[in-house]
C-alpha cells in the first residue's frame, strides 16, 4: 500500500480544522440547509423525523381504533331496526281491523323491520289519545290504532247504499320525528306507510268477496265504498319543526366541545407558559385556581352560546314557558362544564403534546351515539346513555320540541361527569407537581455538584 500524499493529508487537515472551527463557532440561527453535514443539524434532522414518524403510528392507530367507533356506528345499522317496537292497537275487532293488523304482521320478523306486535285496547280506557301519550312517553317507537266502530261504520254504509257521509278514514299511524329526526325519516315513518298501503289495497279485494252481486249495485250508487273503503292518518305528535335545532342538538354539540377544548388550551397556556403560576403557586391555591377559573369561564361562554339560538329566534318557551331559556342556559353550562374539564383534567397528564390524542377519542364516542337511536347500535354502544352529547340531546329535545321530559335525569348525568372531573384534576395536579418536585430537587442537586466540583465557576457565577 502507498502512503497518502501530501496533497490529500494536506485536504483532510485542512476539512478537520474547518470542522473544528466550527464546531468553536456559535450556531448561527436561519443559516443552515437541510441536509448540511454538522453534528447538529444531523442530530435535529434525525430528531424530527423521528418525532413525525412516532406521530404517523399514533394518527394511524387513532384512525384504526377511534374511527372505528363512528363507522361501526353507522355501517349495517339497519339490521338493529327489530330493537325498535311497534304497537298494534285495534278498537275495531272487526273485518277492517283485521286487516290492517295483518299487514303489519306480515312486515316484521325481520332484522331490519321494525318489531310489530299486538296490544290489547283494553290498555288504554281513554282509547287513542292514551296510545298517543304512551307514544310521547317512548313506550314505543310507533303505534298504529284501528278506529273503534271501523267495520260496522262501513258494513251500515252499505247496507244504505250512501257513500256520501262514510268516512274511510279508519286508521290512524302515531309517531314522534322530535324522537330521532333520522330515524323516522329512514325508517320509522317508511314502515309505517308501507304496512297501511298494503291494508288500503287488499281490503277492497277482501270486500268484493264477501259482497257478491251486490258490488254492481254499489259500484252506481256508492262507487268509494268499493275502490276506497278504506284510508289513514299518520300523526306526527312532534314534529322536528324547527331546522336550526339541528345545529343547537347535533352539530352544535360538536362546536360546544371545541370552544371547551380552545378554553381549556387557553387555560394552560395562560397558567403554565405565559404567567409560570404552575410553578409559582402553592398546591392548593394552584388546584382551586384551575377548579375556579374554568367553572367562571363556562359560565360566560355558555351563556354566549346560548344567546346565539335566541339571535336566531329558537323558541325555548314550548315545554317550559320563559324558563326554558334559562334551563337551556344552565344545560350548556353544565354540558361544557363535563366536556371541559375532562379535557383540563387530561392535559395535565397528557401535556399539549398528546392532548389532540385525547380529543378525538372524546368527540368519536360522544358523536357515534347521537345520530341514530342507542336501541338500533350494536350493543357496545349502550355506553352512549351515560355519554354527555347523547343527554345534552335528549334535554334540548325536551325543551324544544316537548319529546319525553327526563331533563332531571339528563342533568344528573352531565354533573356525574363534573365530579368526576373535580376530583381526577387535584390528583393528576398532584402527581404533576410531586414530578416537578422531584425533578426540581435533582437539578438543584446537580448544580450544587458541579459548583463543588468546578470552584473557580462557583465564583465566578456568585462574583457575576
Amino acid at each position: 500500500m502507498h502512503p497518502p500524499s501530501s496533497s490529500s493529508q494536506t485536504q483532510v487537515d485542512k476539512r478537520t480544522m474547518d470542522d473544528e472551527k466550527r464546531a468553536a463557532q456559535p450556531d448561527q440561527p436561519f443559516s443552515h440547509h437541510i441536509f448540511e453535514n454538522d453534528p447538529k443539524s444531523r442530530i435535529a434532522i434525525r430528531m424530527y423525523f423521528k418525532i413525525l414518524f412516532m406521530i404517523t403510528v399514533l394518527i394511524t392507530l387513532t384512525i384504526w381504533s377511534v374511527l372505528s367507533i363512528y363507522w361501526g356506528a353507522n355501517w349495517r345499522f339497519e339490521t338493529g331496526i327489530h330493537n325498535m317496537n311497534g304497537w298494534i292497537v285495534d278498537f275495531d275487532g272487526g273485518s277492517v281491523g283485521a286487516t290492517v293488523t295483518q299487514a303489519f304482521m306480515n312486515n316484521t320478523g325481520q332484522k331490519d323491520q321494525i318489531d310489530w306486535y299486538t296490544v290489547p285496547a283494553s290498555m288504554f280506557p281513554n282509547g287513542e289519545s292514551d296510545v298517543a301519550e304512551a307514544i310521547v312517553n317512548e313506550r314505543a317507537w310507533a303505534a298504529v290504532t284501528i278506529h273503534a266502530g271501523a267495520s260496522s261504520n262501513l258494513s251500515a254504509a252499505i247496507s244504505a247504499r250512501d257513500g256520501s257521509s262514510y268516512n274511510n278514514q279508519v286508521a290512524s299511524a302515531y309517531a314522534v320525528e322530535a324522537r330521532n329526526e333520522n330515524s323516522y325519516v329512514f325508517f320509522v315513518a317508511p314502515q309505517i306507510q308501507a304496512p297501511l298501503e298494503q291494508a288500503v289495497v287488499a281490503y277492497p279485494q277482501i270486500q268484493a268477496q264477501q259482497l257478491g252481486s251486490q258490488v254492481n249495485d254499489l259500484l252506481t250508487s256508492a262507487p268509494n265504498l268499493v275502490f276506497a273503503p278504506v284510508n289513514y292518518t299518520v300523526v306526527n305528535l312532534r314534529p322536528f319543526d324547527i331546522q336550526v335545532g339541528t345545529a343547537i342538538d347535533f352539530v352544535g354539540l360538536i362546536y360546544m366541545l371545541i370552544l371547551s377544548f380552545i378554553a381549556a388550551l387557553g387555560n394552560f397556556n395562560a397558567r403554565v407558559l405565559a404567567s409560570g403560576l404552575e410553578r409559582r403557586l402553592t398546591l392548593p391555591r394552584l388546584i382551586l385556581l384551575r377548579l375556579v377559573i374554568p367553572v367562571v369561564m363556562y359560565f360566560w361562554l355558555s351563556l354566549a352560546y346560548a344567546l346565539l339560538s335566541i339571535y336566531f329566534h329558537v323558541p325555548f318557551n314550548r315545554r317550559f314557558g320563559d324558563a326554558g331559556f334559562v334551563i337551556f342556559w344552565m344545560l350548556s353550562w353544565c354540558a361544557m362544564m363535563a366536556l371541559g374539564l375532562a379535557i383540563e383534567a387530561m392535559i395535565t397528564i397528557l401535556t399539549l403534546r398528546f392532548i389532540p390524542f385525547f380529543l378525538v377519542p372524546w368527540i368519536i364516542t360522544n358523536v357515534s351515539v347521537v345520530f341514530f337511536p342507542i336501541e338500533i347500535l350494536p350493543t357496545i354502544f349502550r355506553y352512549g346513555y351515560a355519554m354527555p352529547f347523547y343527554n345534552v340531546s335528549r334535554a334540548v329535545r325536551t325543551i324544544l320540541f316537548r319529546t319525553r321530559d327526563q331533563v332531571g335525569l339528563n342533568f344528573g348525568v352531565l354533573i356525574a361527569w363534573i365530579a368526576v372531573s373535580l376530583v381526577t384534576i387535584p390528583l393528576f395536579q398532584t402527581y404533576v407537581r410531586r414530578k416537578q418536585v422531584r425533578e426540581w430537587r435533582r437539578s438543584m442537586h446537580q448544580r450544587a455538584d458541579a459548583h463543588v466540583e468546578d470552584p473557580e465557576a462557583s465564583i465566578t457565577t456568585t462574583q457575576g
